[in-house]
């Protein structure tokens, strides 16, 4: 069915250097995100001067489209006129199929992280940002007593709001498989065996044995599998990111030698059996417990420079504050984002990533008081969306279109960041979910249990109005139109 950004699609596919250029193509909150054999036959600036389009930005392999609000109606349309795949990707000949390679290129590790994340875990952000809301929103509203966490109304949006992250290793496990090219239902069944409940329920029986007592590693074994001790987590595996990873990557590759050779007439079902026969028992034995260990070494990592006296929290905020935008134009930002999902599933809330909220409402309070004191009507013509975009946590546009290509403008969001991320660092807010972005995020910051009530959300409201304030201060004080714009 046709749209009205087809001709942005054609024009887009055309100057990426065609569709025999492109590999895949995906998207994320404000970009199109393209992988293409060669960059050189891209061209950047008739896209950068084409209407719909706020900029080109090449990083860690990826060639991408900066589109803004419009992004998901963009995408379908450059699927549609181009006719990719559902994943967009294509063919040596150009041809839409449902699996692809790099194209030969070597990767650094940076740049295979940030694939591996964004092929992952990118997919389910949506999702996931939703059901916080719901989780944060249930918080509030049995906080204030409006629905009891008793009453029937509570638990039937509770069950998805909870949900979702409980049996997030199944969600994980498709995304994963679909990423590394294998079947998606053995992927979901890795997933599910560790989220199955007797496997679950089982962390709560008699312990025969426990290893790296007495440590922040400290882990327990409740039954084993031919003699060989089953290690998990108190709380098993349920809302775990980690350890499913991990499983499909090496299933992956276990299930496409076996297609080599296993014969065809037997190949539908031996192929998913062997590889659950072995991939099951491996994740439980080995993968788990490393990826357990793991986890915990970066969750100790993170508490002890957050646990340094009178500056700990202070120092992190800043830094988080300060360099979140600058991690956010080169796609670096998605990096840290299970480092939150692991706190969540091993602690039950996240302090890491806290300072990061207020940083979207310094970059938008910058293009506010831009908005104020420009005479530049095009530059107010671009400023105005960009602002309410950015009060719902999109700042590409704002980014991108406004304070970016100003330079100061986009410095003095950094600092207002950094001032109100170090006031969050300092007071140790806590997030309690994934939740959205912008204004919608906030819910998030309220404590479920009723231990801390509102004192998270109290905390970020405070940094984001301190982060808000000095970038509006900043700009008003020191921003002027350049020559250039008159």
């Amino acid at each position: 069915m046709a749209s009205k950004y087809d001709g942005l699609a054609r024009i887009i596919i055309q100057n990426v250097g065609g569709k025999s250029n492109v590999i895949s193509v995906a998207h994320c909150i404000a970009r199109l995100r393209f992988k293409l054999k060669d960059e050189s036959k891209a061209n950047k600036e008739v896209l950068e001067s084409t209407d719909g389009v706020i900029k080109v930005m090449q990083s860690d392999g990826q060639y991408q489209v900066v589109i803004g609000n419009q992004v998901n109606d963009v995408y379908d349309a450059v699927l549609e006129v181009g006719h990719f795949a559902g994943a967009g990707e294509v063919d040596e000949d150009g041809n839409a199929v449902e699996g692809g390679d790099e194209g030969g290129k070597s990767k650094s590790p940076v740049s295979v992280l940030i694939d591996v994340i964004s092929g992952v875990i990118q997919p389910t952000l949506g999702v996931l940002a939703a059901t916080g809301i719901i989780k944060g929103l249930l918080a509030l509203f049995d906080f204030l007593g409006w629905i009891p966490s008793t009453s029937g109304t509570y638990q039937v949006w509770y069950a998805v709001a909870d949900g979702f992250f409980y049996f997030l290793p199944i969600i994980l496990g498709y995304t994963a498989a679909k990423k590394f090219k294998m079947n998606e239902f053995i992927g979901m069944a890795l997933g599910i065996a560790l989220c199955y409940p007797n496997m679950v329920n089982i962390t709560s029986g008699e312990v025969l044995g426990t290893v790296f007592a007495g440590t922040a590693f400290e882990m327990s074994y409740y039954t084993t599998f031919f003699g060989i001790p089953v290690i998990m987590p108190s709380s098993g595996y349920t809302r775990s990111v980690v350890p499913i990873i991990i499983a499909v990557v090496l299933a992956a590759k276990l299930e496409k030698w076996l297609k080599k050779v296993i014969p065809d007439v037997i190949k539908l079902f031996i192929v998913p059996f062997v590889t659950l026969v072995i991939m099951v028992p491996l994740t439980y034995l080995v993968i788990g417990p490393i990826a357990s260990i793991l986890c915990n070494v970066l969750t100790v990592i993170f508490s002890a420079v957050y646990g340094l006296p009178v500056v700990g929290g202070i120092i992190a905020g800043l830094l988080i504050g300060a360099f979140w935008q600058v991690l956010v134009i080169f796609g670096l930002h998605w990096s840290l984002v299970p480092l939150g999902l692991i706190n969540y599933a091993t602690l039950g809330y996240d302090f890491i990533l806290s300072p990061y909220f207020c940083v979207s409402f310094a970059q938008t309070f910058v293009v506010l008081a831009m908005i104020f004191k420009t005479k530049d009507e095009k530059l107010k013509k671009i400023a105005i969306p960009a602002f309410i975009s950015g009060i719902f946590g999109v700042t590409e546009p704002a980014i991108y279109g406004v304070t970016l290509p100003k330079k100061k403008p986009f410095i003095y969001s950094c600092i207002g960041g950094a001032v109100g991320g170090a006031f969050i660092g300092m007071m140790g807010a806590r997030s309690y979910s994934m939740g959205g972005l912008g204004l919608f995020g906030l819910p998030s910051y309220i404590d479920v249990t009723g231990t801390t009530g509102l004192q998270s959300l109290i905390y970020v409201v405070i940094g984001t109005i301190i982060a808000s304030v000095v970038a509006f201060a900043l700009t008003w004080v020191l921003y002027r139109d350049e020559p250039a714009n008159k």
